[in-house]
C-alpha cells in the first residue's frame, strides 16, 4: 500500500473568508492532497477534500467535497457529497448527490436526492428517494 503525508486535518471556521469551507457547518475537513494515493479502506467521521486518488472502500460520515482531480475507484458511503472528479464504483449518499458538470461516474447511484449539472456523465442504475 501506498501512503502519502499530504493528508491533514485542519480547523475551518464559518467566519473565516480566506480558508474555502468543504462543509456547511465548517468543522474539522480531512484534506487529500493532489498526487496523494490511498490503497484499502478509507472512513472519516469529518468532512473529506478529495483532490487525490483512493483505491478501496471509502465511507465519509459527513460531506465529501471531490475536485476535478480527484479519483476513487471503489465503493462509497457518505452522508452528502459534491462530484468534479471521476469514480469507477457504486456510490450511497443517505442525503444529497450533486454531480457537477466534470463528473464522471461509473458505478451505480443510490441516494435520497440528486443533482446533475449540464455535462456530468454516469453509467449505471440510479435510484433517487430511496
Amino acid at each position: 500500500s501506498q501512503y502519502s503525508t499530504k493528508i491533514f486535518y485542519k480547523m475551518i471556521k464559518k467566519t473565516d473568508t480566506k480558508t474555502p469551507t468543504v462543509g456547511k457547518e465548517g468543522g474539522l475537513t480531512c484534506v487529500i492532497a493532489e498526487g496523494t494515493v490511498i490503497e484499502g479502506k478509507f472512513t472519516c467521521s469529518e468532512n473529506v477534500r478529495l483532490d487525490g486518488k483512493i483505491i478501496g472502500e471509502i465511507k465519509v460520515e459527513k460531506r465529501l467535497v471531490m475536485g476535478e482531480s480527484g479519483v476513487i475507484d471503489g465503493k462509497i458511503s457518505t452522508e452528502n457529497a459534491v462530484i468534479k472528479g471521476k469514480i469507477k464504483g457504486n456510490i450511497h449518499t443517505l442525503d444529497t448527490l450533486h454531480l457537477q458538470n466534470t463528473a464522471n461516474i461509473d458505478g451505480n447511484i443510490v441516494s435520497n436526492k440528486m443533482i446533475v449539472d449540464e455535462g456530468a456523465k454516469y453509467f449505471g442504475d440510479c435510484k433517487v428517494g430511496a
